[in-house]
C-alpha cells in the first residue's frame, strides 16, 4: 500500500520514526496523484491516515491525534501539551484545518495544553450531508463549544484565524467568562477589514440567485486554492505543498462544494455580529494579540488595526506575507505568541 503521495506506507512510517517528513525531498514525485488523498481522509481511514496526519513534534510535547463525537459529528483534532497547563484551542480558516497548526503546536505545547479541531467540513472531521447538517457559523460555533464543553476546557485562550474568528466570537460572546485571551491571525472582525476580494460573495448576500452561487465554486478549485497560500508571499517555494493538497482533497468530497457555497452565503450572519464582536472587546477588553500577514488577499491590515480602537491594550504586529501567515512565519509568531500569553495568563 502506498501513503497516497508517491511512496509505500512503510517507508512513511520508517521516515516518521527517524525524525524525518514522510514526503521526497524533490517535492511531489512526478507520480503523485493528490486526488488518491481523498481515501485517506475518509472516515474510515487506514493505518495511512495516520501518516497524513502526523507531525513529528519540533519541541515540548508530542502530538496526539484522536477524534471525539460531538453532536453526532465525529471531530478529528490534534492535542499536545501538559494536562491541567493553561488551555489554548486553535481554530482555523478557510481553505485550511488543524494541519496548519503542524508546527506552532510544538512550540505552543510546552508550557500549554493545546487542543486544535477541525471544523466540520473541514479537514479530517466529517462532513455529514447538508440534509443532515446545517452548514452555517452560529452551528459550527455550536458544535465547537460543544466540543470545548466535552474536551473539559472550562477556561482557554483562542487562536482564530479567517473562519475561526466568527466562530471563536460567538463562542466569547456565550461565555465571556471562558475566554482567557485572544490571538486573531487573519480574522478579522471589522468591515474595513474586508477586501475587494469578498464583492462576488458580498453580491451572493446582496441577490442569492443561483447564477451568482454559480460564480463562487471557482473558489473551491485547485487553482485558487492555491493562489490563497501563495498570494502576498515573497517566496512561493517556502508553501508546502502538502498544505493545499490536503485542504483541496476535502473540497473535493462528494457534495462538500455546496457546504462551501452555504458558508460563503452565511457569511453575512458573521458582519451582523461585527458590531456585537466589537462591544464585547471594548467592553470585556480580554488580553488581545493581532498577528497578520500583511498581504492577505482577502482581509486587510485595517482589520488587524481596528482592535486597537476598541482595545487599546490590543497588540498588532504585521508579518510580510500573505493569509496563511504561519506557512512563512511560524517560528517568529509563535515566539510572539508565547510572550503574549506569559503576560496575559499571568496577570489574569
Amino acid at each position: 500500500m502506498r501513503c497516497g503521495f508517491c511512496q509505500p506506507v512503510s517507508e512513511c512510517a520508517s521516515s516518521l520514526r527517524n525524525g524525518r517528513r514522510p514526503f521526497r525531498n524533490d517535492g511531489l514525485h512526478q507520480t503523485t496523484n493528490w486526488k488518491n488523498l481523498l481515501t485517506y481522509v475518509a472516515p474510515a481511514a487506514t493505518a495511512a491516515l495516520a501518516i497524513l496526519t502526523a507531525t513529528t513534534a519540533l519541541a515540548g510535547e508530542p502530538t496526539h491525534y484522536r477524534t471525539l463525537d460531538v453532536d453526532g459529528v465525529k471531530v478529528f483534532y490534534r492535542e499536545a501539551g501538559p494536562q491541567g497547563a493553561p488551555n489554548v484551542l486553535l481554530l482555523h480558516g478557510w481553505g485550511a484545518s488543524s494541519f496548519m497548526f503542524r508546527n506552532l503546536i510544538p512550540i505552543l505545547s510546552a508550557k500549554y495544553h493545546v487542543v486544535a479541531p477541525d471544523l466540520p467540513g473541514f479537514g479530517l472531521t466529517e462532513a455529514p450531508p447538508r440534509g443532515q447538517f446545517r452548514y452555517d457559523f452560529e452551528h459550527l460555533a455550536t458544535v465547537m463549544d460543544d466540543f470545548a464543553v466535552a474536551k473539559g476546557l472550562n477556561r482557554y485562550a483562542i487562536y482564530v484565524c479567517d473562519y475561526g474568528a466568527p466562530t471563536g466570537y460567538r463562542l466569547a460572546l456565550k461565555h465571556p467568562d471562558r475566554i482567557t485571551a485572544i490571538i486573531s491571525q487573519n480574522g478579522n472582525a471589522y468591515e474595513e477589514g474586508l477586501s475587494a476580494g469578498w464583492d462576488p460573495i458580498k453580491r451572493y448576500w446582496r441577490e442569492p440567485t443561483q447564477a451568482n452561487r454559480d460564480a463562487l465554486r471557482a473558489f473551491m478549485t485547485l487553482k485558487t486554492n492555491r493562489w490563497q497560500y501563495e498570494q502576498g508571499v515573497s517566496d512561493a517555494t517556502l508553501i508546502e505543498p502538502e498544505a493545499y493538497l490536503l485542504s483541496q482533497a476535502a473540497f473535493d468530497r462528494p457534495g462538500n462544494v455546496e457546504e462551501q457555497l452555504d458558508l460563503f452565503g452565511d457569511y453575512k450572519s458573521n458582519v451582523a455580529l461585527y458590531p456585537r464582536f466589537q462591544a464585547y472587546f471594548r467592553e470585556r477588553k480580554p488580553p488581545l494579540l493581532a498577528v497578520w500577514g500583511r498581504n492577505d488577499p482577502f482581509f486587510l491590515p485595517a482589520g488587524a488595526e481596528a482592535y486597537r480602537r476598541d482595545d487599546p491594550n490590543a497588540e498588532v504586529a504585521l508579518y510580510d506575507t500573505g493569509h496563511l501567515a504561519l506557512e512563512t512565519h511560524n517560528d517568529e509568531i509563535g515566539e510572539r505568541i508565547m510572550g503574549f500569553l506569559g503576560r496575559a495568563l499571568d496577570e489574569h
